[in-house]
């Protein structure tokens, strides 16, 4: 029987204990500060990946079926008003979950307003499960996220758009274009501005980058956001591409604000 070379032997010893020292390293931080769900606060047992809990993962508001086949939003009887929303060159649009609602805006609060950037992972893993029209998942060609004006991308440190893009992209394998996107100028948030406002407040507050057009042209592209509520943001983006050269867009986002005509379920 051939024994290791003594080199390879104490190399092997070596990484062995070093495995060892951070198992037990993580065990004590671990146990002196206990990982906690930043949606609940609960603590995550040591079989919970990431930084959300399996409950607060079930509590999510799921948008119900049936969905129009085009914007993703539930009808039964009435015609849907939704896609009124939607420019004619918007292909389809798919969300997660409604927001508010369920645990869905602690998730978002957490990624966007206290920096847990390991959230966007497992929104991004829900967002990936999400059924698509045959066409767009032959068709998609990048992943473009909506971009942040500068100062509001230095304030917050990251784009949580690019980062729910990104982790989609390693799941679909599919490119991320977050160059072609630019803000043309500042916007004021739309968190609390009405329909006709949040028009007018990204009214031209895009632009597309000269060097992306022989990228755009004929592609159909995916835009990523977390929330869509008027679409207002998203519908100025994909009118910047299709005047850049791009021939379709489609949505995705991982929450949906209710319209005045949706009922939450009892």
């Amino acid at each position: 029987m051939t024994t290791a070379p003594a080199g390879l032997a104490s190399g092997i010893r070596s990484a062995f204990a070093a495995r060892t020292f951070r198992r037990a390293l993580g065990g004590l931080a671990d146990l002196l500060l206990p990982r906690v769900c930043v949606s609940c606060d609960r603590p995550l047992s040591a079989s919970e990946r990431g930084v959300v809990c399996g409950w607060c993962w079930t509590r999510l508001d799921a948008i119900p079926f049936p969905q129009c086949a085009r914007c993703g939003h539930p009808h039964i009887k009435h015609s849907c008003r939704w896609c009124e929303l939607l420019p004619p060159f918007v292909r389809a649009v798919r969300s997660v979950c409604w927001i508010p609602g369920g645990s869905g805006s602690a998730i978002v609060h957490a990624l966007k307003y206290e920096g847990w950037r390991a959230t966007a992972d497992g929104m991004a893993e829900r967002m990936a499960r999400l059924a698509w029209p045959r066409d767009v998942v032959e068709e998609r060609a990048a992943l473009v996220p909506v971009p942040l004006s500068p100062a509001r991308a230095r304030e917050r440190g990251f784009n949580q758009s690019e980062l729910l893009a990104r982790a989609l992209g390693v799941r679909w394998r599919v490119p991320v274009w977050a160059d072609v996107l630019a803000r043309a100028r500042n916007t004021e948030t739309q968190t609390r501005l009405t329909p006709g406002d949040r028009l007018r407040n990204v009214a031209g507050a895009f632009d597309v980058s000269a060097t992306a057009s022989s990228r755009l042209r004929g592609a159909h592209l995916l835009l990523v956001d977390d929330v869509v509520t008027t679409a207002a943001t998203l519908n100025a983006c994909a009118e910047v591409l299709v005047r850049g050269g791009a021939r379709i867009i489609s949505y995705v986002t991982f929450g949906r604000a209710r319209s005045a005509s949706d009922r939450p379920l009892s």
